[in-house]
């Protein structure tokens, strides 16, 4: 209410604020006094004082924290708007985003989804109080073994549905995601060798158990054999584990026919578009692309820049 009050008399005015406004008092006192303007003059310069003071005095910006801890099945990354271009032919030059600007969102820090922007009124005050700002932001406390991402391009403008085209970028393999985890207690560190010699029988178990890996404990007869399953975990599969690496593993990906879009026509990119899922083969490493019936090689490298939809990763030690 008081911001709209001082634009209506600076557009009325036909001024600019000052970046000084002291200065600007004592030229309209000075000018009050000398008579330099008429009456009608001298009450919107005043009525403007009156104004900027009053926002000074009664409007606080504040931000209401709270915390809330849940599970997930899925991770969702907002993909950011970009310019389309385009070529020669009237086709689109689609713009691309590298996989870690997007996953900005979980970085702990950055803020996002303004959730509502209300004004409260206090008890001394009328209409007049402390604006509260309710942002949202996330930090993940620990990752699954396997971790899906899903992309959203698909947003409802009105009554159409528009698709976001913005290639993202990602690594098929060795995905480091340990700058976007923050434990309890801080990370966890890797034992040395000697350490892991120096554990009980029940020390060597619980490092076991704590990372998944109950069967080694429990199949364990001597605590020779026990210890040996630990020194190998340890100096293999756990320093990947605590890193939270990942490699991809699946990849769907959403494609429209080159026609939408063009001449201006609106078209529901849920009806024209289809699917495509891209799948590794474990045994021998080969990645194939399969839509509908057919099934055919791929290179990875291909996969990495397809107009992905959802991303299915697997951690480097849960195979």
């Amino acid at each position: 209410r008081g911001e709209e009050a001082a634009l209506k008399i600076l557009n009325q005015g036909g001024m600019e604020a000052s970046e000084n406004p002291s200065a600007e008092e004592d030229i309209i006192d000075e000018d009050d006094r000398a008579g330099s303007d008429d009456e009608e003059t001298i009450q919107r310069k005043r009525l403007k004082r009156e104004t900027h003071q009053s926002l000074a005095n009664e409007t606080v910006i504040v931000e209401d924290e709270t915390v809330t801890e849940t599970d997930f099945l899925q991770l969702t990354l907002d993909i950011p708007e970009k310019p389309l271009f385009k070529d020669e032919d009237g086709g689109l030059v689609i713009p691309q985003e590298p996989l870690v600007n997007v996953l900005r969102k979980f970085d702990g820090v950055s803020f996002g989804d303004v959730l509502a922007m209300q004004q409260q009124s206090t008890e001394n005050s009328g209409s007049n109080g402390t604006i509260v700002s309710k942002k949202r932001r996330y930090r993940l406390k620990k990752l699954p073994n396997y971790l899906i991402l899903h992309l959203s391009r698909f947003k409802r403008n009105g009554f159409f549905v528009e698709k976001n085209p913005t290639i993202v970028m990602f690594p098929v393999k060795n995905f480091d995601l340990s700058s976007y985890v923050f434990p309890e207690g801080g990370r966890d560190k890797v034992p040395t060798e000697e350490e892991v010699k120096g554990m009980s029988t029940k020390e060597l178990k619980n490092i076991l158990i704590k990372y998944d890996r109950a069967d080694l404990a429990n199949n364990a007869i001597e605590k020779n054999e026990l210890l040996q399953h630990c020194l190998d975990f340890v100096s293999t599969s756990l320093p990947d584990l605590l890193a939270d690496k990942y490699d991809l593993v699946a990849n769907i990906t959403h494609d429209i026919p080159v026609e939408v879009g063009r001449e201006g026509k609106q078209r529901n990119p849920l009806e024209e578009g289809s699917y495509r899922c891209h799948v590794q083969h474990k045994a021998t490493g080969q990645w194939y692309e399969i839509q509908d019936l057919n099934v055919r090689e791929t290179m990875p490298q291909l996969i990495g820049v397809s107009e992905s939809y959802l991303l299915i990763f697997e951690r480097k030690v849960a195979a």
